[in-house]
């Protein structure tokens, strides 16, 4: 299940060089059943590279594999990751109306945390991982919510507003990352990373990617590694030869090509594979 869309099979990740002036290779391919989210790759993604002396100084990924413990793990390994952070998707936050967490001044020197109301809560506790990151639980209790004429705007809660935050070092890098998204600059980077749908496409349009060959998650990796070495081998070739003619059709692709048989797609120009 992901999302609202029920998928059975398998899901290939890629990645691939991006650097200007130089031929794309696909550097990794992992496959991981379809339940599996985005981001539960990552850390296996970054481990193969990293055995393979192949880890990059930035790491431009869809939002998908984008979460707030990746972000600080990778940057433990000297990686930038790059790439869109979700924002807060509270009530409050999404209505536009409420007290959403980014309108309450926190105070890690003194653990307390001041509503926009004003009213100030030292219930701070640092909890363990959860959702794969640690985080910081500030409960505001009745006696401070239940007199507050904005208690509507703030909480649904009878007990009270509670709010999490992650701890101070992924708190401001979480705000850093989330400034970024709105400069130029950062956009116009991130913008490279688009480049690897035309990856994706090349593997499932031109290698059939998309359907599997054979049952079983290892034999599927294999097929993926098998594509992905195609892939490589391709681009290698075109970008030695830049010139190169295609070689002629087979006398078999010659005999279907004469009687105007169907041909398949992966052949590609002139009956050619």
């Amino acid at each position: 299940m992901r999302g609202d869309t029920r998928w059975a099979g398998y899901l290939i990740h890629v990645t691939e060089t991006c650097d200007e002036d130089t031929v794309n290779l696909v550097t990794d391919v992992a496959t991981t059943v379809s339940a599996v989210k985005d981001h539960e790759a990552l850390a296996l993604i970054h481990a193969r590279l990293a055995r393979r002396a192949l880890l990059p100084a930035e790491h431009l990924a869809d939002g998908g594999y984008i979460t707030l413990s990746h972000l600080h793990a990778a940057a433990g390994q000297q990686i930038t990751m790059v790439g869109p952070l979700g924002h807060n998707s509270s009530w409050q936050a999404r209505g536009n109306t409420g007290f959403a967490l980014a309108g309450f001044a926190i105070n890690f020197e003194k653990r307390q945390v001041t509503c926009p109301a004003g009213k100030t809560s030292g219930d701070w506790l640092d909890t363990g991982p959860a959702g794969r990151a640690p985080i910081v639980v500030v409960k505001s209790d009745r006696r401070l919510c239940d007199p507050c004429p904005s208690r509507a705007s703030c909480t649904r809660s009878r007990e009270g507003r509670t709010v999490n935050f992650p701890p101070r070092h992924l708190h401001e890098l979480q705000g850093r990352n989330r400034r970024q998204q709105t400069d130029p600059d950062w956009l116009r980077a991130y913008g490279v990373r688009s480049g690897v749908e035309g990856t994706v496409a090349e593997f499932t349009g031109g290698h059939r990617a998309h359907r599997c060959r054979y049952h079983g998650h290892a034999k599927t990796h294999t097929q993926h590694i098998l594509t992905a070495i195609a892939v490589n081998a391709e681009r290698l070739y075109a970008h030695e030869s830049p010139g190169h003619r295609e070689r002629q059709p087979t006398a078999f692709q010659k005999y279907i090509i004469g009687r105007e048989l169907p041909i398949p797609h992966w052949w590609g120009k002139g009956g050619c594979p």
